[in-house]
């Protein structure tokens, strides 16, 4: 086990450890989104589920529209084989709006507890802020899955400033608080930080859960160390950090990175996600994915050290290289 401090989800009696487990590549390559990722075979998903978990992980995060319910039951399966009793682990997943009124939530409920089952909801989120009702009409029936007991927290994805604090506003006339906003956050992704989302997130007490925290591998090196990687992006390489230019744009943060690595045996990797849990106080929390088994552990080991003041203005120095 690490010796990190458990982290509390907003204004909840959740406490998560600083980094979880994104969940996403667990799709099976079962829709649109689940084609992000290669299919990983159970066997995999179960060793990356029980190493993360070994190594002092306690929540997962995942949702209804990665492999339209494939990654809920994978990690369900997953938990259950490392003999998770529901309860010990902090579960969170989230119902997709694409197309849907608000009046969805509830009649879609039962499958999302299905898919989890035995695991009980702990953080339920919408999305994305593109449904067919405003943040107010999905708060209201968020909030009527909590009185029911079929979710225990509510949370939002990708919300801007105005519907996050809308949604806010909403749960607060139900007694209940918004408690996280999950958002695209790294070294070469730091909009949050100038938009408003994360300000607001300070002045509420909500909790942002930073996604994609490695900016979908960059920050790790591999791809400035050896270039011909890129070939096998795909359509990601015509797009922000992966256009030459900002991979250009970013090495110096690369080498940054390395540097204080090798001061600390760690990887790269693990230097960002260490500026991500320390650069704002308790308020950011990260959700790395793990395709692999030494990803998983990578990501675990970035709670084993901190970061001094110095170190972490430097990196938070090097403004936005690379977000194009």
């Amino acid at each position: 086990m690490s010796n990190h401090s458990l982290r509390t989800l907003g204004r909840s009696g959740l406490q998560v450890t600083p980094i979880g487990l994104g969940c996403w590549q667990f799709s099976k390559r079962n829709n649109m989104a689940g084609k992000f990722w290669p299919s990983l075979d159970d066997k995999v998903i179960d060793q990356i589920v029980r190493v993360s978990l070994d190594l002092g992980i306690n929540w997962f995060d995942t949702a209804e529209v990665y492999g339209n319910g494939a990654s809920e039951k994978a990690l369900s399966k997953a938990l259950q084989k490392a003999g998770k009793n529901p309860g010990s682990v902090i579960i969170a997943t989230k119902w997709w709006p694409m197309f849907r009124f608000a009046s969805n939530i509830p009649r879609s409920i039962g499958a999302r507890l299905r898919a989890m089952d035995p695991y009980p909801i702990d953080l339920y989120q919408v999305h994305q802020p593109f449904g067919f009702s405003s943040a107010t009409e999905e708060m209201k029936q968020m909030a009527e899955l909590v009185k029911k007991k079929q979710i225990k927290h509510i949370g939002v994805s990708n919300f801007s400033e105005q519907k996050m604090r809308e949604a806010a506003e909403e749960l607060d006339r139900h007694g209940l608080k918004l408690i996280s906003n999950q958002v695209r956050y790294s070294l070469l992704d730091r909009k949050i930080e100038h938009n408003g989302v994360m300000k607001a997130a300070k002045e509420l007490g909500i909790t942002i859960i930073a996604y994609s925290p490695l900016a979908q591998g960059i920050l790790t090196g591999k791809f400035h160390d050896n270039p011909e990687l890129l070939e096998h992006v795909g359509w990601r390489k015509s797009s922000g950090p992966f256009k030459a230019e900002n991979m250009k744009r970013s090495k110096p943060l690369i080498d940054l990175l390395k540097e204080m690595g090798s001061k600390y045996e760690v990887s790269p990797a693990q230097i960002a996600l260490n500026w991500l849990l320390h650069a704002n106080g308790d308020t950011v929390v990260a959700i790395p994915g793990a395709t692999k088994l030494s990803h998983a552990e990578d990501n675990a080991g970035a709670m084993r050290f901190q970061l001094t003041e110095e170190e972490i203005e430097k990196l938070s120095g090097i403004r936005d290289p690379g977000s194009g």
